[in-house]
């Protein structure tokens, strides 16, 4: 709870009374590595802080797995529209490693958001944090070669690439495996 309590301070100010009402709607729950968390077709019934361990967000198409999210310690995580509007959701989410989540679930949510604007305003500070970091993924896309994309991720985020498969950040980087392995070939560190 201190790393969820912690990332909230660091945002916004908040009253000892508002920390209680987040403590009262937050559960604790540890789950193992390669763990489902949300299947495609299933409604998000959770939004999710990851107090340590990675999981990853991905699409199933075809057969084929799309990495669209790694999260990682002090992160976030749920398929938005589906936790927003109650539909079935599109992602899948799992387990990278072994993982301690803080969960809020929907009705949960929606009591803290009638609570006052002190977690309104936390929810727009980290939804914009994270649109303005979809918004750079994709521009990175469209500017970087893949080379500098690893780059990137391994300047960023070194914990992710130390653990997490190669397909996986591959996948999350938009190349095939064979493609990142000639390319941390060339890599000196």
């Amino acid at each position: 709870m201190e790393n969820l309590i912690k990332h909230i301070k660091s945002r916004i100010s908040i009253t000892a009374e508002e920390i209680k009402l987040i403590e009262k709607y937050t559960t604790y729950q540890e789950v193992t590595a390669q763990t489902n968390l949300l299947t495609a077709g299933k409604t998000e019934g959770y939004i999710n802080f990851l107090s340590s361990g990675i999981v990853k967000g991905y699409l199933n198409i075809d057969g084929k797995l799309i990495v669209q999210y790694l999260a990682s310690e002090n992160e976030y995580f749920t398929s938005l529209d589906s936790f927003m509007y109650q539909t079935p959701s599109l992602e899948n989410f799992e387990t990278v490693t072994d993982c301690k989540l803080l969960r809020i679930s929907k009705p949960d949510f929606d009591v803290l958001k009638q609570s006052g604007d002190f977690w309104t305003n936390y929810v727009e500070i980290v939804t914009n944090q994270h649109l303005a970091r979809k918004l750079e993924r994709v521009q990175n896309f469209q500017m970087l070669t893949a080379k500098e994309r690893y780059q990137k991720f391994i300047k960023d985020s070194p914990h992710l690439a130390l653990n997490v498969s190669v397909e996986n950040i591959a996948s999350f980087l938009g190349m095939e495996p064979q493609s990142l392995s000639r390319i941390r070939k060339q890599i000196t560190f």
